[in-house]
């Protein structure tokens, strides 16, 4: 009898990895603590692919690794601002609950034989689940890797999953890693330039102020100042419209106008007394139609 394997299976955030495996275990999981206190480690036997495995799951806490410049580089006058388009840049480790997940990822993933990467499915999870890739490999160079696809996690989605296992697109990381150092590059270089550009011209009121720029900051900057500017430059017009309420039993029903509202006092009054000269109205047509409010369904994220 062939002894199961073992299989380190990764998932973006600890919850995932906990209803994950609560589903592939059937609710008989093992927990115990890894060395981040916020991913746990959970174990259970799962049929993978055919052959019987132990089943190691545990997560990461969104992206594991950041992207930054040489140590070197990182204080603000060590260069000027337009050497950061041409420098060097590298992904590590900086936060120390990230150190700690990635510790328990090379504890855990020695004797794999298998990495399952569960992270989401769109760009971003590629991306994470690359990072996840990148530090086992360092550990175990012969692991193989296997990417789950889901939308949701639900029974039949993760078995569905774990049927079609296949490779994790690095072109798709590789994307993201692009967009990650286009913003680190933009963003330190521009942010550094201005700051002290402005802090030396306006020294009495900017000299300890940090002046930032973003890729995306300024967009959203642009779309703030100009609803400010459209709140501020609004006129407000006055408006009539006529309003009809008719009470039956209790039953009270408000009509509103097909025209809705005009900008003319006069002949919204001339309406209002045509209106008047005859108080009885004629429904000439009822319309109605059932509507039913259905649960949303979950978000799909696999092509």
């Amino acid at each position: 009898m062939v002894a199961p394997f073992k299989v380190l299976n990764v998932a973006e955030k600890n919850d995932a990895a906990k209803n994950i495996a609560e589903i592939m275990s059937g609710g008989h999981s093992n927990r115990r603590e890894g060395l981040s206190r916020f991913n746990k480690i959970y174990e259970y036997q799962y049929m993978v692919q055919g052959t019987q495995a132990n089943m190691v799951m545990t997560s990461v806490s969104g992206h594991l690794l950041n992207m930054e410049f040489p140590e070197q580089f990182r204080k603000w006058w060590s260069c000027h601002p337009v050497q950061l388009f041409d420098l060097p840049v590298e992904k590590g480790v900086k936060e120390e609950n990230m150190m700690n997940i990635k510790k328990s990822l090379e504890k855990e993933v020695r004797g794999c034989k298998l990495l399952i990467i569960w992270t989401d499915c769109d760009r971003e999870g590629e991306n994470i689940g690359m990072e996840v890739v990148t530090v086992c490999r360092a550990i175990n160079r012969g692991i193989k890797v296997l990417r789950a696809k889901f939308s949701e996690i639900t029974r039949p989605s993760i078995e569905r999953a774990m049927r079609t296992l296949g490779q994790i697109n690095e072109n798709v990381s590789a994307a993201v890693d692009c967009r990650m150092e286009l913003d680190l590059r933009i963003g330190a270089a521009f942010t550094r330039f201005q700051t002290m550009r402005l802090q030396k011209m306006f020294p009495n009121n900017l000299s300890d102020k940090l002046i930032s720029y973003g890729s995306c900051q300024f967009p959203t900057m642009g779309f703030v100042v100009e609803r400010y500017k459209a709140i501020e430059n609004f006129t407000p017009e006055p408006f009539w419209k006529l309003k009809v309420t008719h009470e039956v039993d209790g039953c009270k029903v408000d009509f509103t106008w097909k025209r809705v509202r005009l900008f003319h006092q006069m002949a919204v009054e001339v309406y209002k007394d045509i209106c008047m000269e005859n108080t009885m109205a004629r429904v000439e047509e009822c319309k109605s139609k059932p509507k039913n409010k259905w649960r949303p369904l979950p978000l799909d994220t696999v092509e």
